[in-house]
């Protein structure tokens, strides 16, 4: 639970939601855990509270109140009329960690329909389960957001880096960058990490999150019996960050059947911990078939896992991870594809906003850059924008050529 006297951060997703916040329909906010989800609805509460509105807050990691509500909407009716509440007038409850109730798509769905004066804004963590029955039930009764990590205009926020981060004109403001950026490259995008300045404290946190949420958590979800092999499995996965996905492979490496790699896949998916990204194609069909990559939404614990230990240089499967991970939470998580030929010509990024499709490589260094397969993929789909994004090396004035906290600003 969040203490009272900690900062509370304007994360950006909260100018989203303010947009619904009075609205009739109900708030889910999801994501994986110590992304931040607890602390946007400390913010949302302060801000009610600011504008004299009715607020109640509830952590269901407090069994008292999980009793409470496991009795459905009486329950929080009873509870509210205990605080003194007047339930005749609007009352805003926000709930934190709202999957540990038995039936939380059903209290939802109860709640909305016949309690109008109450607004629920509710957190929840992202088991596939309680996304798969809130997806059905809720059709026109809520809205869903999701929270990822800190992208890093947020994170330079919480580190207190008060320049704008453009136009970085200067060779000194862009060395401050290029070192925050590295920083935020090796040790990831969770809140908590960018907030401790001790490597050593970073790392132990990164391998708490790891075992508490990676190997318990999700393992738990997914009903893991051979705990080794999934241990192995993740270790795996994380070294092939930004690879091509190989399920025969892994079987083999791994010593588990395709079908329960396929569903440690998915539960990984979907609790917010990787991505399989598809090929990008005009042709739908061959872009449902085409052998996905596959990326973490978070470099540190890729690169926690992989190694065992944060190597103090940048590696280009954790830079392209992080510069996945920014392309995801500026542009949605469909909205990111790769492309690559039979003979292997490859882009690392191709992405789609709206009508526009944009090729982006992604070197540590621009001196790495070749054109050969944008120029061929610029013919091929008769287009003309690009842009390679790196962190190291002398960039020619080129406007293709971008440091990776200018991707917020190109799209």
């Amino acid at each position: 639970m969040v203490q009272q006297q900690e900062k509370i951060y304007r994360r950006k997703i909260i100018d989203e939601i303010l947009k619904y916040v009075f609205e009739k329909e109900t708030i889910v906010l999801y994501g994986a855990r110590q992304v931040g989800k607890t602390f946007v609805l400390y913010w949302l509460k302060n801000f009610l509270l600011e504008k004299k509105k009715q607020v109640f807050y509830l952590d269901l990691e407090d069994r008292n109140y999980l009793r409470v509500l496991n009795q459905g909407p009486e329950g929080l009716k009873d509870l509210l009329l205990e605080q003194g509440i007047d339930l005749k007038k609007k009352i805003f409850v926000l709930i934190d960690e709202i999957q540990y109730l038995k039936n939380p798509t059903n209290f939802l769905k109860l709640v909305s329909d016949h309690y109008k004066n109450f607004k629920l804004i509710v957190s929840g963590s992202s088991t596939f389960e309680i996304r798969k029955k809130i997806g059905k039930a809720l059709v026109g009764r809520a809205l869903v957001f999701e929270l990822f990590g800190l992208s890093f205009e947020e994170f330079l926020v919480f580190k207190n880096y008060q320049k704008p981060i453009e136009p970085a004109l200067t060779k000194i403001k862009q060395e401050e960058l290029k070192k925050l950026f590295t920083e935020f490259v090796l040790y990831g995008n969770y809140p908590r990490i960018s907030l401790i300045s001790s490597k050593e404290k970073k790392e132990k946190y990164l391998w708490q999150i790891i075992e508490t949420y990676l190997k318990k958590d999700i393992r738990d979800i997914a009903e893991v019996k051979e705990i080794e092999k999934f241990n192995k499995l993740l270790e795996v996965l994380a070294s092939q960050t930004g690879k091509l996905l190989n399920i025969e492979e892994l079987s083999n490496t791994c010593h588990l059947a395709k079908q329960t790699i396929e569903r440690y896949l998915f539960v990984l998916e979907s609790s917010y911990v990787i991505k399989l990204v598809k090929p990008f194609s005009k042709n739908l069909r061959s872009e449902l078939f085409k052998t996905p990559k596959i990326y973490f939404y978070d470099s540190g614990l890729s690169h926690l896992l992989w190694l065992k230990v944060i190597s103090p240089e940048i590696l280009g499967e954790i830079f392209e991870t992080t510069v996945f991970s920014e392309l995801i939470k500026k542009l949605g998580k469909n909205s990111v594809y790769f492309w690559r030929t039979k003979d292997k010509k490859e882009i690392d990024f191709i992405v789609k906003i709206r009508n526009k499709v944009i090729p982006i490589e992604v070197k540590v260094n621009f001196v790495s850059f070749s054109k050969t397969s944008i120029s061929y993929f610029l013919e091929k789909y008769n287009l003309t924008k690009y842009y390679c994004v790196a962190l190291k090396g002398e960039r020619e004035k080129k406007k293709q050529l971008i440091f990776p906290w200018e991707i917020a600003s190109k799209f």
